[in-house]
C-alpha cells in the first residue's frame, strides 16, 4: 500500500522538493486555515505551493486540479493528496490528505451535537436563519470565481449551459453529465490536435503493482461497513453504505453533491427535516476544511436519531465518522491509482482536452446548486412540475409557491451577495455579519 514503486522522479530545478515535515508544516497549515469552500481553498494551495514556494509549475498544478475535478468526492482534498503524493509519494499524499480534514472533522462533529441538542432555541434558529443567506452568496462567488477561470471560450461556455440545463431542468444523473463532457473534450481534441507539448519526465509504470495498491486501498476503505454489519451495528452500517456508494456517484465535489443528498436523506431516509441541509452547510461553511464535510453533520444526524432511545451522541459520532471514512478513504484510492497514470500521459491534447471538458462542466453544476439554494432559502415551499418532452425524458420546472417568500431572507441574500461582491468582504465577516442580522430579526419577530 506504501509501494514506493509509484513515486515518480517528479521534481525538476524548478520545482525543488520539500521536505516532509516542511511538507506537513505548510498542509497543517491550510488544514487549519482553510474556510470559504473549495475555490478559497484551491487558490490558498496555489499561493503556498506554486505561488510561494514554487513546488510546482503552474502547469502541472492545473493538471492535478482538472484530474480532481474529473473524480467523484471532495475535489480540494483529492488535490491536496495529488500534491502530497508528487511530493514524497503515498506516505506525502496521506499526510497532506489527512491534515486537510481532520481540524475541519474534529470541529463539524462537536457542531453538530450542539445542533442536534440545542437548534429548536429561538436564537440557534435566529444564527442559522442568517447563516443560510450568507451559504447562497458564497456559493454565487465560487461559481463566479471557477466560471471565470475556467470558461476562456465558447467550446465550454456552451458544455457549462448544457450540464446546467441536463441537472437542472431534465434531473439526469451526475456521472452522465460529466461523462458527456469529458467525451465531447476528448473527441475535439482529437479532431484538432494540438502541438504536442514537452512530455513529463517517463513514470514506471508496473500494472500489477497498481492493481495491488488499488485493492489494498478498497479493503481499507470497506472494512469498517464489515466490522459495523458482524457487531450489530445495522443504523450505522446503512450509514456507511449509503455514503460508500455517494463516494463513487457523486461529481463536482460538495456543492455539486447536496441537492442529491438533501433530497434523499429528507424523502427517503427521513435522516433530515426540510431546511436542515442548508443548516449543515452553513456549518461546514464556518469551519476549516472540505465542504464535504457537511456530509459528517448528516451523518450524525441520522446516527444519533436512528436509536429507538431517542437522541443518541454516540450513535451521532459514530454515524459522522462512518460518513467520513465512506467519503474520503476512496480519495485516496483514486489519487494513488490513477495520478500515475495522469503523470504519464501529460501533454497527451486528448486528455488535456477531456480534463478542461469536465472542469467546464462543474461550473454548470455549481450554477445547478446556486439556483437550488437560492429558491429554498427565498422560498419555503417549491414544487417540481414534470413535462413529458419525449417517452422517457422528463423537463422538471421547479416553482416556488409565490405566497411562501420570504421577504427576511432574500433581504439578507443580497445583503450577503453585497458583502461578498461589492464590499469585497472575507466569508468569515459575512458569515458573522448575516448570522448575527438573522439572530435580531427572529428576537424581533
Amino acid at each position: 500500500m506504501t509501494s514506493q514503486t509509484l513515486v515518480p522522479a517528479l521534481q525538476t530545478p524548478a520545482e525543488p522538493a520539500p521536505r516532509l515535515g516542511e511538507l506537513a508544516r505548510v498542509f497543517g497549515h491550510i488544514g487549519l486555515m482553510s474556510f470559504g469552500g473549495p475555490a478559497a481553498q484551491i487558490a490558498l494551495m496555489h499561493r503556498l505551493v506554486v505561488d510561494e514556494r514554487r513546488w510546482l509549475s503552474e502547469e502541472r498544478f492545473l493538471r492535478a486540479l482538472n484530474y480532481c475535478m474529473l473524480l467523484p468526492g471532495p475535489e480540494a482534498q483529492q488535490l491536496a493528496t495529488y500534491i502530497g503524493w508528487l511530493a514524497h509519494g503515498v506516505r506525502g499524499g496521506l499526510i497532506c490528505g489527512l491534515l486537510f480534514v481532520l481540524p475541519g472533522l474534529a470541529l463539524i462533529l462537536t457542531l453538530s451535537a450542539l445542533y442536534a441538542t440545542y437548534h429548536q432555541m429561538t436564537m440557534v434558529a435566529g444564527l442559522f436563519f442568517g447563516l443560510k443567506a450568507a451559504v447562497v452568496a458564497i456559493v454565487a462567488q465560487a461559481l463566479w470565481r471557477i466560471a471565470g477561470r475556467t470558461l476562456k471560450d465558447g467550446f465550454r461556455i456552451t458544455i457549462a449551459l448544457l450540464a446546467f440545463i441536463a441537472l437542472f431542468f431534465l434531473a439526469l444523473p451526475f456521472p452522465l453529465v460529466v461523462g458527456v463532457a469529458a467525451l465531447a473534450g476528448f473527441l475535439r481534441a482529437a479532431a484538432k490536435p494540438a502541438p504536442e507539448k514537452r512530455m513529463a519526465p517517463a513514470l514506471p509504470f508496473r500494472p500489477l503493482l497498481l492493481l495491488r495498491d488499488s485493492l489494498l486501498w478498497l479493503i481499507v476503505w470497506q472494512v469498517p461497513f464489515l466490522l459495523l454489519l458482524v457487531f450489530g451495528q445495522g443504523q450505522v452500517a446503512e450509514i456507511f453504505a449509503f455514503f460508500s456508494r455517494l463516494a463513487v456517484v457523486t461529481f463536482g465535489g460538495a456543492y455539486a453533491v447536496l441537492s442529491y443528498v438533501a433530497d434523499v436523506a429528507v424523502g427517503h431516509y427521513g435522516w433530515l427535516k426540510p431546511g436542515e441541509m442548508l443548516d449543515g452547510l452553513a456549518l461546514a461553511e464556518t469551519t476549516p476544511g472540505p465542504l464535504v464535510l457537511v456530509l459528517s453533520f448528516v451523518g450524525f444526524l441520522a446516527g444519533a436519531r436512528g436509536g429507538d432511545a431517542g437522541l443518541s451522541l454516540v450513535g451521532g459520532v459514530a454515524g459522522g465518522l462512518a460518513a467520513a471514512w465512506a467519503t474520503f478513504a476512496p480519495s485516496f484510492l483514486f489519487i494513488f491509482a490513477g495520478a500515475p497514470l495522469i503523470e504519464r500521459l501529460a501533454g497527451r491534447p486528448w486528455v488535456e482536452g477531456a480534463l478542461s471538458a469536465v472542469t467546464a462542466a462543474v461550473v454548470g453544476v455549481i450554477l445547478n446548486l446556486t439556483l437550488w439554494f437560492a429558491l429554498h432559502v427565498v422560498f419555503t415551499r417549491i414544487e417540481t412540475v414534470e413535462v413529458a418532452l419525449i417517452p422517457h425524458l422528463l423537463l422538471k420546472l421547479p416553482l416556488p409557491d409565490i405566497s411562501s417568500f420570504d421577504p427576511a431572507a432574500f433581504a439578507l441574500t443580497l445583503f450577503a451577495a453585497a458583502l461578498i461582491f461589492i464590499a469585497k468582504q472575507g466569508v468569515g465577516r459575512v458569515l458573522a455579519m448575516t448570522a448575527s442580522l438573522g439572530l435580531v430579526w427572529r428576537l424581533l419577530a
